[in-house]
């Protein structure tokens, strides 16, 4: 092996700019220069958004990182640190990071209407409250994106028709445009602006209730659209007084009071306004799990489902896996590469394509299985079918992976084991039961207990396939299929609004059941090994 002097040159004198104690090779230098220029032009980018919006800690970690990532990388010392630094900083990123979010967020009521401070929500509700009044603004209205006309952020191309002047109107505020900014019709109607695309009639009504719902503040209240040609500034109608830390209506002189404990405006009624904020509830999510009696009981019942669907897909596929390794384990058996090709075929399929593949064999009308076998069987409409159907589905899809390592378990087993108990007298079956699974447990054990870890948070194998269903009349959150991952993805992301606070304290609930299994299966796994 070459010296770091050779390779430096004579002397220990630099060759191509490099030390013998620094890099050797010229082209990984320019990679090294490379990478730390794109790692702070990152930095630098990242930098800008924290500033603007005063997140000093925030920004203090990212310089923390980035010095730390050229004191690492441009030093020829702390060599194990360069291979172990990268794979940290992403172990943090993606998994410490989300994991402490979801724990903050568990303690929150951050949700679809609790999303944003305080003053977002008095300004939301401001602004849902405005009305044209007599003697309001008038504008020619023309409706912009920013970007793609279908998924662009929209803005208002206005024109006051007794000023001839032309504004951008976005939800950050009025913007005077020039006229080489804008090119406008005989009306004075803008119909270009610099860095926007102008909606057709059919792509702004396709996007109407976006528009609708677009509000443009002003000093004196804020623009609403009126159709799509026209647009009005109203005056608010519920206004928030600091005073009393309450939003009155000026025209029913009704009052809603701020409730720092729920995150929202309520009278003395008990009723709030529809727009709320985050707020800290503590443990409350995680108590309504626990005694609140709808979410209680939808609770109790999935987590019961949720075990039975795990621990059966586990114990079904372990158990067909096992006896079809065994039943091709035989060395006399012809044919036992063709055989275990064949079997592991699903194995090899794109896993969502084959679970909706099966959910189509399932449909009540033109379904195989019911076409194939004469039935009339509505599999989702029960909750006992529905349940027998993804436990197929699933015994389907994971006994060949069960079969794979069960085949390599067998052949690792030493066959003078079993010759020896057969010489001894032992039966075939007490000698699998008494030496042959005993081992097998010991090498399986562990991916037994993850693959249970796994079926306990399938989303897949239930999403795709039940969508949870049969739901009962009274409650559509919680269907007879669910586990607890895709109860907690509809409580999250689901039609009835989103609860991303109590969704993520059921994410803790989870977490927390599944470590607690797999603890106790390891310990048993390492009393296996004791034993034997």
């Amino acid at each position: 092996m070459a010296h770091p002097e050779d390779l430096a040159g004579g002397g220990g004198r630099p060759r191509f700019g490099l030390t013998a104690s620094g890099t050797v090779s010229p082209v990984g230098l320019i990679a090294k220069i490379l990478v730390l220029g794109v790692v702070a032009a990152i930095a630098v980018w990242g930098a800008f958004p924290l500033i603007d919006q005063e997140r000093w800690l925030l920004l203090a970690i990212l310089v923390a990182v980035t010095v730390l990532l050229f004191a690492v990388y441009l030093s020829p010392r702390h060599i194990p640190l360069k291979y172990l630094l990268p794979g940290t900083l992403f172990l943090i990123v993606f998994q410490i990071v989300p994991v402490i979010y979801t724990i903050t967020t568990a303690f929150t009521n951050f949700g679809d209407a609790h999303r944003g401070s305080k003053q977002d929500a008095v300004t939301a509700v401001q602004a849902a409250s405005v009305r044209q009044v007599p003697g309001s603004a008038q504008y020619l209205l023309t409706v912009a994106a920013d970007g793609d006309p279908a998924t662009g952020e929209l803005a208002f191309l206005l024109t006051d028709p007794a000023t001839g002047r032309s504004f951008l109107g976005t939800p950050d505020g009025l913007e005077d445009l020039s006229d080489d900014e804008v090119t406008r019709a005989a009306n004075g109607r803008v119909t270009a602006a610099e860095g926007y695309t102008v909606l057709t009639v059919a792509q702004a009504g396709a996007r109407s209730a976006a528009v609708s719902g677009l509000s443009v503040p002003t000093d004196s209240g804020a623009i609403k659209a009126q159709g799509l040609s026209r647009a009005f500034e109203g005056s608010p109608q519920q206004a928030y007084d600091a005073g009393c830390d309450c939003v009155r209506d000026a025209t029913t002189g009704r009052t809603w009071t701020a409730d720092d404990s729920v995150g929202y405006f309520v009278d003395a009624e008990g009723n709030n306004l529809a727009q709320g904020w985050k707020v800290n509830v503590g443990l409350r999510n995680f108590a309504d799990v626990l005694t609140d009696p709808v979410i209680r009981g939808s609770f109790l019942s999935i987590l019961l489902w949720n075990f039975a669907f795990a621990f059966g897909v586990v114990g079904l596929t372990f158990a067909l896996g096992l006896l079809v390794a065994m039943a091709l384990n035989s060395p006399d058996l012809r044919g036992q590469r063709i055989y275990r090709s064949l079997i592991i075929l699903p194995y090899a399929m794109p896993a969502v394509a084959m679970l909706l593949v099966w959910r189509d064999m399932f449909n009540t009308d033109f379904g195989l299985i019911n076409r194939l076998f004469g039935l009339d069987v509505n599999w989702f409409g029960d909750a006992w079918t529905a349940r027998f159907a993804v436990l197929l589905v699933q015994l389907w899809l994971g006994y060949n992976y069960m079969f794979l390592v069960s085949t390599g378990a067998l052949q690792a087993i030493p066959k003078e084991l079993t010759e020896a108990a057969s010489v001894d007298g032992a039966t075939p079956a007490y000698a699998f039961r008494a030496i042959t699974f005993p081992l097998l447990l010991v090498a399986l054990a562990p991916l037994l207990i993850s693959s249970f870890a796994f079926n306990f948070n399938n989303f897949s194998a239930i999403y795709l396939v039940s969508e949870g269903n049969p739901f009962p009349p009274d409650n559509p959150q919680a269907g007879a299929t669910d586990i607890l991952i895709t109860y907690t993805y509809r409580l999250a992301f689901g039609g009835a609004g989103a609860e991303y606070g109590f969704a993520a304290a059921v994410s803790i609930f989870i977490f927390l059941i599944v470590a607690v299994v797999s603890i106790l299966g390891f310990r048993r796994t390492h009393a296996l090994e004791e034993i034997n």
